[in-house]
């Protein structure tokens, strides 16, 4: 039982070669991913987008609906306080029919002229409410026709992305999970380093073959002695001038493609 817990609890131990191959599949794997967001293109840029536009266009009329009904509120409050003074002054001229003399007659008119000065300012105000409503309402419709248009290219572009998700979604999966088992067999501060030459690279390659012994990212000469260093896969090596690191072009072939049967491809028995 101990011998089978300490079995599980060690990790296996990679070469340099064996981390390196490992990158160089990783690259490929990553390289696939990237061919298919390409494939979606800008969609998922334009779908958020249109998702904020919209969110904003409908907190925009929200806000503009909520303006029209507390400046609504506020006629009905004008009417009501405009039919208090109508009430007021009918009041006022009957106890004008009473009075005992000027003073108590003028000092009635006085109330009766300040109900109708109050009146005159409510029914301004209620032309300023209503021309605002009214500029309020054109704006709303201006914004949620707006919106209908920004919600069906929402639609359509969604109905667009997730067609390529479908017909994407299991070689996505599957290289997602290549990924995975690959990063296992990278020590992480390799994989860290990878990761952020990858994000700075603008093709996203991060490990690059040797290609006519130049570097197959930024094509700058290498020397010989670095190119042997490189094909001796006995340490990690980076192209000195884009920071990529270097593989020879051989590392994905396998063990029995050496010099001598590829030399024997080309012959013919007799």
């Amino acid at each position: 039982m101990a011998q089978e817990k300490a079995k599980a609890g060690k990790t296996k131990e990679y070469t340099v070669e064996e981390k390196l191959k490992a990158l160089f599949n990783l690259q490929k794997v990553d390289s696939q991913t990237d061919k298919i967001k390409i494939l979606r293109g800008e969609l998922p840029l334009e779908v958020q987008d249109l998702e904020d536009e919209i969110a904003g266009l409908e907190t925009r009329v929200d806000n503009y609906k909520g303006e029209v009904k507390n400046m609504e509120d506020s006629v009905t409050a004008k009417k009501s306080e405009i039919k208090q003074a109508e009430e007021l002054i009918k009041k006022y001229e009957d106890q004008q029919m009473k009075v005992r003399n000027n003073r108590e007659f003028d000092s009635i008119s006085k109330e009766i002229e300040y109900q109708n000065l109050e009146m005159e300012l409510c029914e301004k105000r209620i032309k300023e409410f209503t021309q605002k409503i009214k500029e309020k309402g054109e704006i709303i419709d201006t914004s949620v026709s707006a919106l209908d248009e920004r919600q069906d290219d929402l639609k359509e572009k969604k109905s667009e992305l997730d067609g390529i998700i479908a017909d994407t979604k299991k070689e996505e999966e599957n290289l997602i999970r290549k990924s995975e088992g690959l990063r296992d067999q990278i020590d992480p501060r390799l994989l860290a380093a990878y990761k952020r030459i990858r994000s700075n690279a603008r093709n996203g390659l991060a490990l690059v073959p040797i290609e006519r012994g130049a570097c197959g990212g930024c094509f700058n000469k290498i020397p010989p002695q670095r190119q042997l260093d490189i094909k001796s896969r006995k340490k990690v090596i980076v192209c000195e001038y884009c920071g990529r690191i270097l593989v020879d072009e051989n590392i994905d072939s396998k063990p029995e493609e050496t010099k001598d049967t590829k030399g024997k491809k080309g012959k013919k028995t007799k």
